[in-house]
């Protein structure tokens, strides 16, 4: 299957927004989803002593499920898929539940920083496969430099947390190549793809927090919280993942993930109020650097 595969056709409600987010730069969707790729976790974390680790996924995927399916109608796009299509979002819906959960449960048990370490790990090979001059060699070297100063990575004697952790690195990566081949189909196409996969998601994991969920329904302050956790985690970065995919070389777009270290220290300044130190500024110079300097293959 190679990264050109076609998908059903965008549901109409979509083709309004569609046309004018193919108007804006990709690095502009990928900005966006950065800053929410940590917003969502955080927001998270709090919630867990309320409804567990699995039941927060639930909550997550279940929003983000019933935010897509009346925009994208899930059952449409499977009805209209060939085989070949309808096995790539039965796969991609699967990564993402399983990603989540594993996510999560790192989460509980690790500091976020060695998660975004071992996650990065992946997402560096995925770069790798896409290079193909020095000055990208480069670029990827400068990049991931900037990155483990800015990580700080302290290794720790969890093994099951370990063990997460590099389950949803692996995952990680196959959220990328999966997302990448269904949004190369085109930004509407992709995003009812995203649509149909979450759809899978949520069946995946329907029994396995469902219980744990459970308190939520029965707090309003609780089950909206759950419900902005959603869309700042799975809705609007998912979303904004597939129209910068659709436009990004997919090594490229892994290069970009190493800016995730970067987003992550400027909301610690402005909502934690954690200033970064010297080497801190160094590791955000040496990506922004190392990002910059790349240059995007025609085709990947």
């Amino acid at each position: 299957m190679n990264d050109r595969t076609q998908a059903p056709a965008a549901s109409p409600a979509l083709g309004g927004p569609m046309l004018l987010a193919a108007k804006l730069p990709p690095h502009v969707w990928f900005g966006v989803s950065a800053v929410f790729h940590y917003l969502g976790p955080a927001f998270a974390v709090l919630l867990f002593p309320h409804v567990g680790v699995l039941g927060m996924a639930w909550l997550r995927i279940a929003t983000a499920a019933l935010i897509f399916a009346p925009l994208t109608r899930p059952w449409r796009t499977f009805a209209r898929a060939d085989p070949q299509t309808r096995l790539l979002l039965l796969a991609f819906g699967a990564c993402l539940a399983v990603m989540n959960c594993a996510f999560y449960l790192a989460l509980d048990r690790l500091p976020i920083s060695l998660v975004a370490a071992i996650e990065f790990v992946g997402t560096i090979g995925v770069a790798l496969v896409g290079l193909r001059s020095v000055r990208n060699l480069a670029a990827l070297t400068i990049a991931v430099t900037g990155t483990l100063l800015l990580i700080d990575v302290k290794w720790s004697s969890d093994p099951l947390g370990l063990f997460w952790a590099f389950l949803n690195g692996a995952l990680f990566v196959g959220y990328i190549v999966l997302g990448h081949r269904v949004a190369r189909a085109g930004a509407g196409d992709g995003i009812a793809g995203l649509g149909a996969a979450m759809a899978v998601a949520f069946l995946v994991v329907l029994p396995i927090g469902f219980t744990d969920a459970l308190p939520a329904f029965f707090s309003p302050p609780l089950l909206i919280a759950a419900i902005g956790v959603g869309i700042c985690s799975s809705v609007i970065p998912y979303i904004c993942d597939q129209l910068a995919m659709s436009r990004l070389p997919r090594s490229s777009f892994a290069l970009m993930l190493s800016l995730l270290p970067v987003t992550a220290t400027l909301i610690g300044v402005i909502v934690l109020r954690q200033i970064p130190g010297f080497s801190d500024c160094v590791g955000i110079a040496l990506v922004v650097a190392g990002v910059a300097f790349h240059k995007p293959a025609r085709t990947d």
